[in-house]
Formats: C-alpha cells, sequence, structure tokens
C-alpha cells in the first residue's frame, strides 16, 4: 500500500441533503464548481419549483416539450432504471407522493394527506416518451426524479472531477480512480467501511423522510408507501446510479427476494429490517 496523497475535500448543502466531493489533484476551485453544477442541475430537475424544467414537463397536459440534453439524458435513464427494476422503480409514482402528503421539501413539512383511493402507477414506458430533446408524459400522469437524479448526479460529477475523485451526492455515491492509498475510496456503508474502486454505491431507506406512518419510497404496485418488511438496503454496484436503482428495487421486493435480486445485480449489499 502507498502512501496517503493528500485528499482536497469540499461539503455543501444541495438538493435537500448533504454533498460531499472529494479528489486527489484538484483545486477547491474545481470542487466549488462541482456545487455549482449540483445546484444548477437539481434546480432543473425538482418538481418542487414551478420554474423547474421538470415542472414544465409535468404539466405539458399531454403536449410535447423541448428539453435539455441533460433533461434528455436523466429521462432515459428513467427509463432504464423500470426496466432494471422490472417496473419497480418507476419516476411515474408522483401523483401517489402527492397525494400522501408530499408536496413540498420535508424540510418545510409534509402536507395533509389526501389519498381517498390508492392506484398502482402507470407502466413509465407507456405515458413518457422521449426524442431528440423534446419529451412527453400522457395527460394526468407526473414524474418525480428524486429516485434516480442523485446516483446519476454522482456518476458525471465524479468524471468530472478526474481520474481519481469521489461524489456523495446525499449518500449516493460514485467512486473512480484508486483513492488516496491506492485501494481505494474508503466509505461507510451497511455499517462497514468499504473500499470503492471504480464503483458507485447507495442506500435505500424508510427510516428517512418520514412524517407520521408516512414515507417517500411509494411501491407502485399499489400507490402507497412500502410496506415490504424491509427499512433499509444498501448496496456497491458499477454505477452511483446503478446502485441507486438496484436498492430502491430490493427494498421494495422485501426480505423474500431481495437477496437473489442483490445477488444477480450488485457487487455487495447489506439488508436491514
Amino acid at each position: 500500500m502507498r502512501p496517503e496523497r493528500p485528499v482536497e475535500a469540499y461539503h455543501f448543502e444541495a438538493l435537500g441533503t448533504r454533498c460531499s466531493l472529494f479528489g486527489l489533484g484538484v483545486s477547491q476551485t474545481e470542487l466549488l464548481k462541482g456545487e455549482f453544477w449540483v445546484r444548477a442541475l437539481g434546480a432543473r430537475v425538482t418538481r418542487f419549483s414551478e420554474r423547474s424544467e421538470l415542472s414544465t414537463l409535468n404539466r405539458a397536459d399531454g403536449a410535447w416539450v423541448d428539453i435539455s440534453a441533460e433533461m434528455e439524458a436523466l429521462l432515459r435513464e428513467a427509463l432504464l432504471a423500470y426496466e432494471l427494476s422490472a417496473g419497480l422503480v418507476n419516476v411515474a409514482v408522483l401523483p401517489s407522493l402527492l397525494a400522501i402528503g408530499y408536496t413540498r421539501p420535508l424540510a418545510e413539512g409534509a402536507t395533509t394527506a389526501t389519498m381517498v383511493t390508492a392506484l398502482p402507477a402507470p407502466a413509465l414506458p407507456d405515458v413518457l416518451s422521449v426524442r431528440n430533446k423534446r419529451a412527453r408524459l400522457e395527460r394526468g400522469c407526473g414524474v418525480d426524479l428524486g429516485g434516480i437524479a442523485k446516483g446519476w448526479m454522482a456518476d458525471r460529477l465524479a468524471a468530472q472531477l478526474g481520474s481519481d475523485a469521489l461524489a456523495n451526492i446525499g449518500g449516493d455515491l460514485r467512486a473512480v480512480g484508486e483513492g488516496p492509498r491506492g485501494d481505494g475510496w474508503p466509505v461507510g456503508l451497511g455499517g462497514a467501511t468499504v473500499m470503492l474502486r471504480d464503483q458507485g454505491a447507495a442506500t435505500s431507506s424508510v427510516r428517512r423522510r418520514k412524517w407520521g406512518e408516512l414515507h417517500h419510497l411509494i411501491d407502485p404496485r399499489t400507490g402507497l408507501p412500502s410496506r415490504s418488511g424491509l427499512e433499509e438496503v444498501s448496496v456497491v454496484a458499477a454505477t452511483g446510479c446503478e446502485a441507486e436503482v438496484v436498492a430502491k428495487t430490493a427494498l421494495l421486493l422485501g426480505p423474500g427476494l431481495a437477496t437473489a435480486y442483490c445477488a444477480a445485480h450488485s457487487q455487495a449489499w447489506w439488508l436491514s429490517t
């Protein structure tokens, strides 16, 4: 193991969560640019601002709308996540999130649930169309990108920071390179220290972002918050976005199927009931 090299670190709050950037051979200015990128993109893909690019799509009432290259890439990632998860990671759960009172950032407090009858989310490929910087949602449908955006951002940000870096966007991580001692980037995961080397990691949990008996993780099969029997799943996978999708899928599957799914789609995993 080589001597430890000095790491530049930078921490900030964005997207309603804590973010951290680490790099070898990068300056604080480069890390600060990473924060600006996260904030700028986050402002475009949030559903909590009426002026955001995502809100424009959600209220288009079935019409095609122009979108940025970043939004197109993120929406295509959402479609891939739907396929990887056999439909369990479905960004078309926005109506259910609104119905249970998740109408604003939880730092501002949840509102009152308005749900009368819960309905399953529609199949995402049936309601979302994407083509050459344009997108369309079927009338009456809406998407929330919070379930995949952080891992997707971590992947891109780590690559932007150079050949040896770690991006942690609210617990969704992507590491590139060998890390400060040549044996990977150390991160806390599943109660242990894990060394990531050109890998991603993520945790999906119902212990955070909850109010009363409700929480934010909707099971698209029911339109209700998950009651799978698992409370938290952490995984290591090839990318941050893939780890985020696998962790969420496993949590929704529950303890009976989560282990087999994680074994097929991740490199390491931890389940908590």
